[in-house]
């Protein structure tokens, strides 16, 4: 594990630079599960995440001559604008290797904190082996996300702040993408609260660390595939599995849904805006990935908030559509005057109220003399969805429904 000297010396370094960010309960989530529930909210962090504690320490540690030849380091986002923003404090350039899949968002926050900007790669893993060689090229120092104790001990930073302000803690749950967060957490709370049960929580679409951890050796991935694009990591570093193994108690997953869940269980009750990678935390403890006892104190770290808005909005759209709180409806009826005006009566009937519709008579699906209305209602639930469909039903409505749940 890194020393809690390494750690207590990034802590210093840090503590002008970066955001103490706001480690607080959250007492619905608490209701909800059973135990009590605090947030570290890295997602509110300058960067909008973690990583630029790793990345300032490690920059920081660096020659004089070596920070002026520039750095540069592969990233899916986070850990991009975390070197950026480092870079451009110590006014030194940085090039940036990112998956061509890469948010926007992530991508214009980075270049707007001075960065260059290279697209490359189906993922992180592609864009790394790209920047390594890209380095070595043009004498460029690379700023690993990860495997690398300058980093790991600037992650560790978020423990020590995390056990300031709360002594008791029985469970702490973490995100491992490639795992220098967990490694930099799990190693300060194992030299100074040993009885902290540290989990780890992995996509369910990017499992290597997981299975690793759990066979007690590197395996990597063929491929991943998740909307936590930011621990989106194929590829398992035997340095950070090692730490991992040392100081943290399991290693959990989560798939896509609960991850989509859990953004939009803080979105609603907490008001926190978290990306998929920050939120795997929550969705452990939501779904019951590991066990706690009633009454537990459970503190986990919404690691980054940088979610892309499309991401978001295709997030909601489907949550609505999953707690019943609006349906789709495609209703075919016949072109005549009035006819629509019926249907609008018949759900206004009901109190469902329209907030899409469309009409649509020259689909070559339709027989002559037919529109296609295609609705979009705010529902209030479940038996209200079924009021909807027997109020249709009952005035010979022909209708269909897309993404029935």
């Amino acid at each position: 594990m890194i020393p809690l000297s390494d750690i207590t010396a990034a802590y210093n370094r840090l503590k002008d630079v970066v955001l103490r960010t706001p480690f607080a309960k959250a007492p619905l989530l608490s209701q909800r599960v059973g135990a009590e529930v605090w947030l570290k909210k890295e997602n509110l962090q300058l960067t909008g995440a973690y990583k630029l504690r790793g990345a300032y320490n490690k920059i920081a540690s660096l020659s004089d001559e070596e920070r002026s030849k520039g750095v540069i380091a592969a990233s899916a986002g986070n850990h991009a604008q975390g070197v950026a923003y480092s870079a451009r404090v110590f006014g030194i350039p940085a090039t940036i290797i990112m998956p061509e899949a890469t948010p926007l968002l992530k991508v214009q926050s980075t270049t707007s904190l001075g960065a260059k900007v290279i697209l490359h790669g189906e993922n992180y893993d592609e864009a790394y082996a790209y920047a390594t060689e890209y380095a070595k090229k043009h004498g460029l120092t690379f700023i690993h996300p990860f495997a690398d104790d300058a980093v790991i001990a600037g992650q560790g930073t978020v423990a020590i702040e995390m056990l300031e302000e709360l002594q008791k803690i029985d469970y702490l749950v973490v995100p491992i993408g490639g795992g220098g967060l967990i490694s930099g957490i799990g190693s300060y709370v194992r030299q100074v609260n040993p009885d902290i049960t540290i989990i780890g929580v992995v996509a369910e679409g990017a499992p290597a660390m997981k299975h690793s951890f759990h066979t007690k050796k590197p395996i990597d991935s063929t491929s991943v595939r998740t909307i936590a694009d930011g621990i989106a990591v194929r590829d398992v570093s035997p340095k950070n599995l090692d730490i991992i193994l040392e100081v943290v108690d399991d290693v959990v997953s989560v798939d896509d849904e609960e991850i989509a869940s859990a953004i939009l269980f803080l979105l609603e009750k907490q008001k926190l805006v978290v990306e998929g990678g920050g939120a795997v935390g929550v969705a452990a403890i939501i779904h019951h990935k590991f066990h706690f006892e009633e009454g537990a104190t459970i503190a986990t770290v919404l690691s980054g908030g940088n979610i892309d808005v499309q991401m978001l909005s295709l997030i909601i759209e489907k949550g609505l559509i999953k707690a019943h709180r609006k349906m789709k409806l495609i209703v075919t009826l016949i072109d005549r005057p009035g006819a629509l005006r019926s249907l609008t009566d018949a759900l206004a009937d009901v109190g469902a109220n329209i907030i899409q519709i469309d009409y649509d008579r020259t689909s070559t699906s339709l027989s002559y003399g037919d529109a296609n209305v295609t609705l979009a209602l705010e529902t209030k639930g479940k038996e209200h969805q079924e009021q909807v469909r027997q109020k249709l039903i009952e005035g010979k409505f022909r209708f269909k429904e897309e993404m029935r749940v």
